[in-house]
């Protein structure tokens, strides 16, 4: 786990190797300066000898000026590598979603990356700072106060022997304690963003069934176990503080006690045993012991914070996509003939239930097929293995007479174009929008599409036209404007597979008609999928699909499943009854 994160410390290797030789050469200078205290109050003021004052004072200025300045150095260093680290790690997660299949997508929820990618890498961020500083700076001033403190006097030093493991001891206990909070807290955080992100995607539902006090409740109920989690781990961290006054004043008194014992027994005589000065170091080294285990515990809380924003990092850099190309990929698509054999499909591969079951269908290049079926008949299942947004549990489907996963999986969804059903347009202006389906297209090319798609005329009426800006999610177009933004976005692809997965559902019956009109005389050899659930979208195609619980429940033409269908005759009926179906 640590090797995978540490992966992404990358260009800034060097900022993180000169913080602990900055660091290191800080804490020296700082634990020396006790030292030439001690000198100074032994060797020159008790002594009255102002030669030995300025000279050691000098020393003193200029150590605590240098040390100041490397402090510097490695704060500067280490902002650089901790931020670094965690650019590079947010990028390597997203660039790692990017390439997930959409049953690796189903693992995560959205609100859960989007946490990962920022609440949890800063958390990781703060303790890859704390730890290239912090972390190092504490034990090399614990270990050099040690030696100091042991060379001034070895039997008062043993106190630090005493104070240290309680200090630890106590230290671990709390963290024991704290680690399975913060783990349940950024789960939980999880679950929060989720809400926020469902309230406002569908903040026009809440508000026309005035269901807002219901969401506010929703809300503050996660926000207040948020809230009673933080509260519970920060009470227990607040013993922190008390336990590491009681071992710092107990050092001091301890060595206050016995030294004053010592410096009676020498006469204040450093040639004869402990002096004044060399206590006054003595205590200076106890709050320096003490002090840097506090900064330990600071780190190892920060560490214990961030385990769980690693652990759940990891899991996103470590989850691969089920859906890679063979070791010989296709990289050129014949043309838009499509079969399957029989296909069973399952979301997961424990369900009892298959979502396609035995599968068998044969589509010819350039053909118009609908597919109709009710709720739940796992229609936008079926054309989702046509692009490999999903592989196949048993069987086959074949894209121009070859497996779909023979493909190399950029050229194969080059050559699908798939208008979804839920139709997704980005911020940006109308033409940056189009160009998703092909970034090098002319003007000529975006308008032509959008002929084809009968958007080029509601663009002329906005005032900027094709430069028009799309509000964040397309909110300030209409649902059937939306709808053919998208598909002229996928025929600027120029693909052989052509899927519209019911993306006419919001405009009206003339401008479908209109728009397979076009899509049958301008692109006659691409091949045409039509999820619908009108029977006027489809009844002209070449032939029809119905589909039922999984199962193709019959095949034909228009006129053929009137005859041979009672599932499409029934539709059929529902949405005529009282009327003649428009010829």
């Amino acid at each position: 786990m640590i090797k995978k994160i540490l992966s992404s410390v990358r260009e800034y290797k060097r900022d993180t190797i000169l913080t602990p030789v900055y660091v290191i050469f800080e804490s020296f200078l700082e634990i020396l300066i006790p030292t030439l205290m001690a000198y100074l109050i032994d060797y020159g003021i008790s002594k009255k000898n102002m030669t030995n004052v300025i000279w050691i004072g000098l020393a003193l200025f200029i150590s605590a000026i240098i040390s100041l300045l490397v402090g510097v150095l490695a704060g500067r260093s280490a902002a650089i590598a901790s931020s670094g680290f965690a650019k590079n790690l947010r990028h390597d997660m997203f660039c790692n979603v990017q390439k997930f299949s959409f049953s690796n997508i189903d693992k995560f929820s959205t609100g859960s990356i989007i946490t990962r990618l920022t609440t949890d890498v800063t958390n990781v961020q703060n303790a890859y700072q704390m730890l290239i500083r912090l972390g190092i700076r504490a034990p090399i001033m614990i270990i050099f106060a040690l030696i100091f403190s042991f060379r001034i006097n070895a039997h008062l030093s043993l106190i630090f022997l005493v104070t240290i493991p309680v200090l630890g001891f106590g230290l671990w206990l709390i963290m024991s304690h704290v680690h399975p909070i913060f783990v349940r807290v950024f789960n939980t955080y999880d679950r929060l963003n989720n809400v926020v992100q469902e309230n406002l995607l569908g903040i026009r539902v809440v508000k026309s069934y005035i269901r807002e006090d219901h969401e506010d409740q929703k809300f503050a109920g996660i926000s207040q176990r948020i809230f009673q989690d933080f509260s519970k781990a920060e009470k227990r961290l607040a013993f922190n503080m008390p336990l590491m006054q009681f071992c710092l004043y107990s050092s001091m008194l301890l060595l206050s006690w016995f030294g004053a014992k010592e410096i009676v027994a020498s006469g204040n005589n450093p040639a004869a045993g402990l002096s004044t000065g060399d206590l006054a170091g003595l205590i200076t080294y106890a709050m320096q012991i003490l002090m840097s285990l506090m900064m330990l515990s600071m780190v190892f809380i920060m560490i214990i914070i961030s385990n769980a924003s690693t652990e759940r990092i990891v899991a996103i850099l470590n989850e691969e996509s089920d859906l890679k190309n063979g070791e010989n990929p296709v990289h050129t698509v014949k043309d838009g003939s499509i079969t399957f054999e029989d296909v069973t499909f399952l979301y997961a591969r424990k369900s009892d239930k298959p979502v396609l079951d035995k599968i068998n269908l044969s589509i010819a290049s350039g053909e118009t097929v609908g597919i109709l079926g009710g709720t739940g008949s796992s229609k936008s299942s079926l054309v989702q293995l046509i692009a490999r947004l999903y592989d196949t549990v048993d069987g086959k489907v074949t894209v121009g007479g070859i497996d779909v996963r023979d493909y190399d999986l950029e050229s194969l969804r080059n050559q699908v174009a798939m208008v979804l059903q839920k139709n997704i347009i980005f911020s940006g202006t109308i033409k940056e929008n189009l160009r998703w389906g092909n970034e090098n297209a002319t003007d000529e090319e975006i308008i032509h599409a959008c002929k084809l798609a009968q958007a080029d005329g509601f663009i002329r009426e906005f005032s900027d036209g094709y430069d028009t800006c799309i509000d964040e999610g397309g909110t300030n177009v209409s649902g059937g404007q939306k709808q053919r933004l998208c598909i002229a976005r996928a025929l600027l692809k120029n693909p052989k597979i052509l899927i519209l997965d019911d993306s006419t559902s919001a405009v009206d019956t003339k401008t479908d008609e209109l728009i397979r009109q076009a899509l049958k005389n301008d692109i006659p050899d691409t091949t045409k999928i039509i999820i619908a659930q009108r029977v006027a979208s489809v009844k002209d195609a070449d032939k029809i699909i119905v589909l039922n619980d999984g199962k193709i429940n019959a095949i034909g033409t228009h006129d053929e499943l009137l005859e041979t269908s009672e599932i499409y005759r029934e539709v059929y009926d529902s949405q005529n009854k009282g009327g003649v179906l428009h010829e």
